[in-house]
């Protein structure tokens, strides 16, 4: 079902809530980021990129995805599925604690930070400029295999030098979390209802986290990167995925899944609020926001 609108002091200026079963989901805003084409699709056929992006009615000088972070509420837990960039990352991301602020959430409400991923748009926001933990009560989730690469000696040397930084921005984030992280890997209940799913590539680590319910609601992170051109080509790889072609494959059987199943889907680079459905037409995905 869904819910009514809240008014932001920024761009982006709604949050949704649905609901399945005794679960209820509000998506709300961290901003949104500026990349260009060639970081994202540098071996699309570049004709072809611009035309489709023009039919969607999409900027074709760059890619202009938003941020949605998830928040579910079931019995007293407040569930946040990742945590935006923080303030130093872009000047358009790190709007989270003002969109929580207009949904009547305080950082103190929530009960469990769940992370897709440890990359800067979703983690850096774990901590305020002090490096102090923003959701400073909370209990905190993360994949084991995420937490083993990004925690590992060997990460600088695996990445390349224009993403190094994101190596250490992970490595500080989680030297706040020494002690208090709760590992999980696949097919776990991260909390009642809630189940890790393994959605790799973009990471090497990457869940995705499905609510279970009468209308269940996928919460993918990144496993599909927009809902457009991962819908008409989920096969053309992607820069921003560590493992391009183990990423294009995720992404194809995640959409072949949830149109099967008929689930919702909350992407964190949909086009805000981003909730919808995947439908098959022709030979190719299409998303329809809910």
């Amino acid at each position: 079902m869904l819910g009514g609108t809240v008014a932001f002091p920024f761009a982006r200026a709604f949050a949704q809530t649905l609901s399945t079963g005794s679960a209820e989901l509000t998506v709300v805003s961290d901003g949104m980021m500026t990349l260009p084409l060639g970081l994202i699709f540098p071996d699309a056929p570049q004709e072809e990129l611009v035309k489709l992006l023009e039919e969607y009615g999409q900027p074709t000088d760059a890619m202009r995805p938003d941020c949605n972070v998830t928040l579910v509420r079931t019995g007293d837990r407040l569930a946040i599925f990742d945590v935006g960039a923080g303030p130093n990352f872009m000047t358009s991301t790190g709007k989270l604690l003002d969109s929580l602020e207009a949904a009547g959430v305080a950082p103190g409400d929530v009960t469990d930070v769940v992370i897709t991923h440890a990359h800067p748009d979703h983690i850096w926001g774990l901590t305020d400029d002090f490096d102090e933990l923003v959701f400073a009560d909370a209990d905190y989730h993360i994949g084991a295999r995420e937490w083993e690469f990004w925690s590992s000696p060997d990460a600088i040397a695996q990445m390349p030098e224009d993403r190094q930084t994101f190596v250490v921005g992970a490595q500080n984030r989680f030297a706040a979390l020494d002690g208090r992280v709760n590992l999980i890997g696949n097919g776990d209940e991260v909390l009642p209802g809630i189940e890790a799913v393994e959605t790799l590539g973009h990471t090497p680590g990457h869940l995705s986290f499905m609510v279970h319910g009468p209308e269940p609601v996928l919460i993918v992170g990144d496993a599909i990167g927009n809902d457009t051109v991962a819908f008409v080509h989920p096969e053309w790889p992607t820069a921003s995925d560590q493992d391009p072609a183990l990423g294009a494959k995720t992404r194809a059987a995640l959409l072949d899944r949830l149109a099967g199943d008929k689930a919702r889907a909350i992407g964190f680079h949909f086009r805000h609020p981003g909730a919808g459905i995947v439908e098959r037409r022709g030979g190719a995905f299409v998303y329809v926001a809910a």
